[in-house]
């Protein structure tokens, strides 16, 4: 039977998830949250590739200089990697991708996916953040984790990259009905009770709502 979520409702059977925003956005931390209530699984592009380089794999070296230039892997292996990572057990029911698909050619690569295995999406969760917002929550993460790769010129390439090839996708799926726009300014708790209303709204009850608290 499908569990019943905190407000009555039946919780949703299954959980297809795009979250989408600027670099700074918060939108990692929001996805994990998501993915914890509705029991699917985050797969972010970005912590594929960075576990690759730590780990010296093949992919590693090929990706390491493409991540520390802050430009971006190319879409066949990209494509590729998420594919995999879709076709594991604990994403038969959903997941939530961070990061995938970055522009036109991965939707395209995505739609195709999802439609050889007879699934679609449920939600695109976009948060808005000032740019200015963005680069003043990058340079404090890059003070707090110590991270080279957040310099002023690659966040700067980062933000160009997202507003030229990312942003647009939005309107590929605001013609599909699926974007879910969320004010991505204020504290974690507020940001997440905005998404977790406008899911709700959209008839998306989470599985394990306690989760979202």
């Amino acid at each position: 039977m499908t569990p019943a979520a905190s407000n009555g409702t039946a919780a949703t059977s299954s959980a297809r998830f795009l979250i989408v925003g600027p670099q700074g956005s918060g939108k990692g931390t929001q996805g994990v949250l998501v993915a914890e209530a509705f029991g699917v699984p985050q797969v972010a592009t970005g912590d594929i590739f960075r576990a690759n380089v730590a780990g010296g794999t093949e992919l590693g070296k090929r990706v390491q200089a493409i991540i520390e230039a802050g430009d971006l892997v190319p879409d066949a292996l990209t494509s590729e990697l998420v594919r995999d990572r879709l076709a594991q057990a604990d994403a038969s029911e959903g997941f939530l991708l961070d990061g995938y698909p970055r522009n036109r050619g991965q939707v395209d690569d995505l739609d195709t996916f999802l439609t050889e295995r007879g699934e679609q999406l449920d939600a695109v969760i976009e948060l808005e953040v000032p740019r200015e917002e963005s680069i003043t929550r990058i340079h404090q993460r890059a003070v707090e984790q110590g991270r080279t790769d957040d310099t002023e010129e690659v966040i700067a390439n980062r933000l160009a990259i997202y507003e030229r090839e990312t942003a647009p996708i939005l309107d590929v799926y605001r013609a599909r009905g699926l974007v879910v726009r969320i004010d991505g300014v204020g504290t974690l708790a507020e940001v997440t009770a905005r998404i977790f209303e406008a899911l709700a709204a959209r008839g998306l009850a989470p599985r394990h709502p306690g989760a979202a608290a």
